[in-house]
């Protein structure tokens, strides 16, 4: 009798482990049309920031915009100007328009407000 039970308990441990197995094959899926997009995207967004050589906050910012589609993947994510670059742009702009006195510091105060 103790066979029997320990026969039938080693055949039903068998069946719950092939079940198992089933299950966790079953698990591993082909990607979503939409997972598989994903993907592609991360791999060209990726390869074109290696391609440009970004590291970094620089490179974050780029993956960021890539994967959400804000720029594309030939497209550089657009770089934040610096107090400092505006301070030369606008400089660089009263300059060409020989802007003097007041003239000059309302248009650097508008330009840097921009």
């Amino acid at each position: 009798m103790k066979r029997v039970i320990v026969s039938l308990f080693i055949v039903f441990a068998f069946i719950v482990g092939s079940i198992g197995v089933a299950v966790a094959q079953d698990a591993k899926k082909a990607p979503s049309p939409a997972q598989q997009a994903q993907q592609e995207r991360m791999k060209s967004c990726n390869k074109d920031a290696t391609a440009k050589g970004l590291k970094g906050d620089a490179r974050k910012d780029f993956m960021k915009s890539c994967l959400s589609g804000k720029a594309g993947a030939s497209e550089p994510a657009a770089k934040k100007m610096t107090q400092q670059d505006k301070m030369k742009a606008c400089n660089k702009e009263a300059t060409a328009k020989a802007l003097k006195g007041d003239d000059r510091k309302k248009f650097m105060s508008d330009c840097l407000k921009k």
